[in-house]
């Protein structure tokens, strides 16, 4: 594997994507900081094939032109792990999602290494490699990078190259590749990754203790924070707090006076924002009861008897998952076997490839088309008339 070192020019970085340019597939991975940001702030591009592996420094190279051309290219297959803020980042730099991909991390939950398993931990799994981790709280912000640092950095796509070998010969092997398709177009969708102001109330902790008329006042306010941290790139919290949120929600200020008033309101805010604020509040106030916005409805709770229908359901997904070599949570979680149960249209186990690999089952199961048995150790799955009569069953 031929090493580039840091690509910080122009031409380094021309000449690098054509020596790559023919790869059918490179393994890729970001640096970048947000602590004092909105926006996340590129700092490091790490990128590998079996024969080159380099460093691109995005803050010497602001036009990433011929690393775009690559990330959009859509005969190569961009390999990452734990892909959805690399993307977030790459998408924020370059105006487009990088497709197609494909996720190491999500590989490995359909092999029965864990999910949402860590790079280090899955290298350790699959590789025996210890990774050192003495750099994970740098500052790739900082220049010039040491040597160190991006001997790190390197070795983030130095071993994914590795990893997607194995993992993709593992998910052949088994069968599994088109499992694999749907969860890449799911995180690879534009949309997740555009802004949303006018949904950002609802990740204001605290927001579901409000009534719906304060929530109307919430959605007005949290948009304009959204917008306000955007335009001064700065994080949220560093506008106004989510508890001062609430509060202005809750007490819905109508002049500047009663707004500085509040405790904990920003002294450094000034005139126009606070103003902008006040508007935001009218707005809130104004909106007819039609309009106000609505919690998501908590569903019906089991009843007791249920409970016991989803436990052992559960426990059968378990089992067939340990079958399989999945971990259970990239199968499906206790929420979608309630969905299951409830016959609802988009439960997860009711379509693709883990309704195939369990739900098919595990409906067969709820609706009385098979028995448990328990034989030592395993739990045995039988259609009725195959248990010896007078064996007692759990239905």
């Amino acid at each position: 594997m031929h090493d580039h070192g840091l690509i910080d020019t122009a031409a380094g970085l021309r000449a690098l994507a054509d020596q790559i340019a023919e790869s059918p597939w490179v393994a890729m991975d970001t640096e970048f900081m947000r602590e004092k940001t909105y926006f996340p702030q590129l700092c490091l591009v790490q990128i590998a094939t079996p024969d080159h592996i380099a460093c691109i420094d995005p803050v010497a190279l602001p036009d990433l032109g011929p690393l775009a051309g690559l990330l959009h290219d859509p005969s190569v297959l961009k390999v990452f792990h734990s892909a959805s803020q690399d993307l977030e980042v790459l998408y924020l730099v370059t105006g487009r999602v990088p497709t197609p991909v494909f996720d190491t991390q999500l590989a490995a939950s359909l092999l029965g290494y864990g999910e949402q398993v860590g790079y280090g931990n899955l290298v350790q799994a699959v590789l025996q490699i210890e990774l050192d981790k003495t750099q994970s709280r740098t500052d790739w912000s900082r220049r010039p990078l040491k040597a160190e640092q991006l001997s790190y950095a390197k070795d983030d796509v130095r071993h994914l190259v590795e990893l997607y070998s194995r993992l993709h010969g593992e998910l052949e092997a088994l069968g599994r590749t088109t499992w694999l398709a749907p969860e890449m177009e799911a995180i690879t969708r534009p949309e997740l990754y555009q802004p949303h102001p006018e949904d950002a109330w609802r990740r204001v902790s605290g927001h579901k203790r409000l009534k719906p008329r304060d929530l109307a006042v919430l959605r007005e306010i949290a948009a304009w924070r959204e917008n306000e941290a955007r335009r001064l790139d700065r994080p949220r919290r560093w506008i106004i707090s989510d508890d001062l949120l609430l509060l202005i929600a809750k007490i819905r200020p109508a002049d500047p006076e009663a707004l500085h008033g509040l405790r904990g309101f920003p002294k450094g805010l000034g005139t126009e924002p606070a103003r902008q604020l006040l508007l935001a509040v009218q707005r809130g106030v104004d909106l007819p009861r039609e309009a106000w916005p609505a919690l998501i409805p908590r569903a019906k709770p089991l009843t007791e008897a249920e409970e016991v229908v989803a436990d052992l359901t559960m426990a059968l997904l378990r089992e067939i998952a340990r079958q399989q070599r999945i971990g259970p949570e990239a199968v499906g979680g206790r929420r979608d076997i309630v969905a299951l149960m409830r016959g609802e249209q988009e439960a997860r186990l009711a379509r693709g490839w883990r309704h195939q690999v369990a739900g098919r089952e595990l409906q067969r199961w709820l609706e009385g088309r098979s028995v448990l048995r328990c034989d030592g150790d395993q739990i045995a799955v039988l259609s009725p008339d195959a248990v010896p009569a007078g064996l007692g069953t759990t239905p």
